[in-house]
């Protein structure tokens, strides 16, 4: 049975599934479906053209489904998805995609939070187990892998993408992309090591561990531009997921990588 409030507002042609709470205030739009178990809370908009699976959240003042903010918008049908067990917080929004992009629909992983006033611009797709911290903003078309952490008040670049199993200290400016495993901050935005403790809590074992360290030891710190460490990296480790991991996503990046810390490279040279 759904809890609806009597002061919620919610289309009659929307699709709701068993066991949903609508709050106070909240609205739902036409075209627009809600899995199992969801809780839409106080004054949260959830506007056309949405999917939302099983057992999200949305947080008092969280807007899902608004209209790009992309002068290329013609008022086309464009969509966002939601996974199952998504925690959206307060504030957040997250913008429909675009039909110039080729993509026409936002999306966001199963198992993912989006913390308070979050911004997902148009076309992004979000990955499984992510986290955006509070005052993250994310512009078109950025791609964010599964199980990556992005600071709070981290600012991304259209276009750019963030690999599996990484980690953005706060207050950062995405403008390359970032590799998988790694953790990185500083200004300019920097490799700063691999995400042990995160790879640890997620089952890697430690060979795992010293391996892509040794990797990324060989891409950025013996003197070699991206292309050739990457060759080396190819021809001097074994095949592993981890490896070709890595090497797909600096080979088929665009914007080019992160680069490594000018201390670290200093210390190095020292």
């Amino acid at each position: 049975m759904n809890k609806i409030h009597p002061l919620a507002i919610v289309s009659p042609n929307a699709k709701l599934g068993d066991n949903i709470e609508i709050g106070p205030y909240a609205y739902v739009d036409e075209n627009v479906e809600i899995g199992d178990g969801c809780k839409i809370l106080m004054h949260a908009v959830v506007f056309p053209y949405v999917k939302m699976g099983k057992n999200c959240s949305v947080f008092p003042g969280a807007v899902v489904g608004a209209v790009p903010q992309d002068l290329k918008f013609s008022d086309e049908i464009s969509y966002v998805e939601i996974g199952d067990n998504v925690t959206i917080r307060e504030c957040a929004t997250i913008n429909r995609g675009t039909k110039a992009s080729g993509k026409g629909t936002t999306r966001i992983g199963d198992n993912t939070l989006i913390m308070s006033y979050v911004h997902v611009a148009h076309d992004c797709n979000v990955g499984r187990h992510c986290v955006l911290v509070s005052y993250t903003g994310i512009a078109g078309e950025t791609d964010i892998d599964d199980w990556a952490i992005l600071g709070g008040g981290t600012k991304a670049h259209q276009f750019t993408r963030v690999g599996i199993h990484a980690m953005i200290g706060g207050g950062s400016l995405l403008n390359k992309d970032v590799p998988p495993y790694v953790l990185c901050g500083r200004e300019p935005l920097s490799y700063a090591g691999v995400n042990i403790v995160g790879l640890r809590r997620r089952g890697f074992s430690s060979e795992q561990i010293r391996n892509i360290k040794d990797i990324y030891d060989t891409i950025y710190f013996q003197g070699l531009n991206i292309s050739d460490g990457c060759a080396k990296v190819e021809s001097g480790f074994p095949q592993s997921e981890e490896r070709d991991v890595i090497l797909n996503f600096i080979r088929s990046s665009k914007r080019g990588i992160i680069r490594a810390s000018v201390s670290r490279v200093s210390s190095i040279e020292e």
